[in-house]
């Protein structure tokens, strides 16, 4: 799956660095101001977060993805389609390409991933104070389904494949 500008792939373990690099510059964006540093950027936090990553990675129960621009990794998805309901469980850009098409060419390719698994049916929550990355969500037929503690629970009804008309 790509665009002119981005492509998308699957995740190896080779990407951890750059995923880690993305997932750190992208949570300072919207967790500055709400929360302690080191609840989201610190040693302890960024560690956890790799191991997590890894282990989704290397796993068939989780299916990650890397956006690339010019073999760069600006953004990555962590994503379960096992069954009805799964999660997105991480979506994060590299706020340097935010606006850039490459967050929709990534929520795309999850979409995508969804309707193979033949989902009709999937879940996210979102810091409830990321008012950016809900209003994305939102564009993208997301609604909002309930609050849990700081963050929104959101569902998107998987549309079904275009299927090209026979002629």
């Amino acid at each position: 799956m790509s665009t002119a500008h981005v492509m998308i792939r699957p995740a190896v373990i080779e990407d951890l660095d750059a995923i880690c690099d993305v997932h750190a510059r992208a949570r300072a964006t919207y967790y500055a101001g709400f929360l302690p540093t080191a609840e989201y950027n610190g040693p302890a936090e960024l560690e956890r977060q790799r191991e997590g990553t890894a282990r989704a990675i290397a796993s068939q129960e989780y299916t990650v993805l890397c956006a690339t621009r010019q073999d760069h990794i600006v953004g990555f998805a962590v994503l379960g389609a096992r069954f009805e309901e799964d999660k997105l469980f991480h979506f994060h850009i590299d706020p340097e390409v935010w606006r850039t098409g490459t967050g929709s060419a990534l929520h795309h390719a999850c979409v995508a991933v969804w309707q193979a698994a033949k989902l009709s049916a999937v879940r996210l929550e979102v810091f409830a104070p990321n008012a950016r990355a809900r209003a994305f969500y939102t564009s993208k037929g997301w609604e909002e389904d309930g609050r849990e503690d700081d963050h929104v629970t959101m569902r998107l009804l998987v549309p079904v494949p275009q299927q090209d008309p026979v002629l």
